[in-house]
């Protein structure tokens, strides 16, 4: 039996990770569920799943959760402090990091810290502080399972021995020539780029084959999302920029490839789902019912590829480039996108003014050494004060 902590637990990921719980109940534990403000849902959900702590980001949302759950025997914690307590206590064996943003870096890196099983959802531990969140992990022993559709495809098509060393793969090593990081495109895959400035949030949110949050919605329209998760591979699987591909694959059915030296490329495949992924981290090496239905291949019917068109799909070039520049490059990024996208989805900005104010973010701020979790949080302020000036040059 797992005791398992879910940070992010309202949103879709939480959702889905306690979806698969609920199909394994003799093998995980709900010791603790962690949002930011949403009272409600997770009242909802404490009273559905019994959690010995129920944590809200926010302190007045936690007064809040604490009065309407007042009849249930859960203790209602807040603040950062005790949201790393919380991730280091000792009955915890697994962490789903599931926060979304730069918010779920610090309580992530406090659970591999802490030597936890950490099931990594949380893009920007790794597109913040790569080579700091490594080394933790090598120098705590903590177990990191990649969670991300595509980083846990290519997890699966790895050697065993490639398996056990995760950010210090040695690709060559295991045969390996390269990995392919497949995307979808998003919904806009074929629109007019004419049309694209003046594209809704409503449209951007609308992805074509999976359900997923407003925020990293828009990040798959603008390929930003793929963008993060090519620095993400570049960290977990310790890639070279020239052993990793992004391969446009609009049916989301194979969610990434390994291509081996003799020519061999390894694909896992399966409907777009994460309850498989999360699933296969939660169990692993073992294999768990998740409750998603099996691949029909008669329903696919064909899949189909091309290459990533950067006139079309700027972020995600930006993203690259930023990958080869170093962490500096991409902890600014990673900041300024969620700037631009939160000001997108509220309307202030147009589509293609997110790509702006991200390259604008990437040419001003002085991008110094990072050596520590203080000057990445520094730098990560310091690019957010940039965009907010770059989003007035939008108009």
């Amino acid at each position: 039996m797992q005791n398992m902590v879910i940070l992010g637990a309202t949103g879709s990921i939480g959702t889905s990770t306690l979806s698969v719980i609920a199909e394994n109940p003799e093998a995980f534990n709900v010791f603790a569920l962690v949002a930011n403000t949403s009272v409600s849902k997770m009242a909802a959900l404490c009273r559905l799943h019994q959690p010995q702590v129920a944590h809200m980001v926010d302190a007045d949302a936690a007064l809040q959760l604490k009065a309407q759950i007042a009849d249930l025997p859960v203790e209602v914690t807040s603040g950062e402090s005790a949201l790393a307590d919380l991730v280091t206590r000792a009955e915890v064996d697994t962490v789903m990091a599931a926060i979304v943003g730069a918010a779920g870096m610090a309580p992530t890196l406090a659970a591999v810290q802490a030597g936890k099983r950490v099931l990594l959802a949380n893009k920007e531990a790794l597109v913040m502080s790569g080579r700091l969140f490594i080394e933790a992990v090598a120098t705590s022993g903590a177990t990191l399972l990649p969670v991300d559709s595509e980083h846990n495809a290519i997890f699966q098509c790895l050697t065993k021995t490639a398996q056990q060393q995760l950010g210090r793969c040695d690709l060559p090593g295991a045969g390996i020539s390269k990995i392919l990081l497949t995307g979808s495109g998003g919904p806009f895959l074929h629109a007019d780029l004419a049309s694209l400035p003046s594209v809704t949030p409503a449209q951007a949110i609308k992805h074509p084959n999976w359900s997923m949050g407003p925020k990293i919605s828009v990040d798959s329209a603008t390929m930003m999302n793929k963008g993060l998760e090519y620095v993400e591979a570049r960290w977990l699987f310790n890639a070279g920029i020239d052993q990793l591909q992004v391969v446009i694959h609009p049916q989301s059915v194979i969610h990434s490839m390994v291509q081996y030296q003799d020519g061999s490329v390894l694909a896992q495949l399966g409907n777009p789902d994460m309850r498989t992924p999360i699933a296969h981290c939660m169990a692993y090496p073992a294999r768990i019912v998740s409750g998603v239905e099996p691949l029909d291949f008669f329903k696919v019917g064909q899949l189909s590829f091309c290459e990533p068109d950067f006139a079309r799909f700027p972020c995600l070039k930006l993203a690259m480039t930023a990958c080869r520049e170093g962490q500096e490059a991409t902890t600014v990024l990673n900041a300024a996108n969620e700037i631009a996208v939160a000001h997108f989805l509220q309307g202030d900005i147009r589509f293609t003014d997110i790509a702006k104010v991200n390259e604008y973010c990437l040419e001003q701020v002085v991008q110094s050494p990072l050596d520590s979790i203080a000057d990445i949080l520094a730098l990560d302020t310091e690019a957010r004060v940039c965009a907010r000036k770059a989003l007035t040059l939008c108009h």
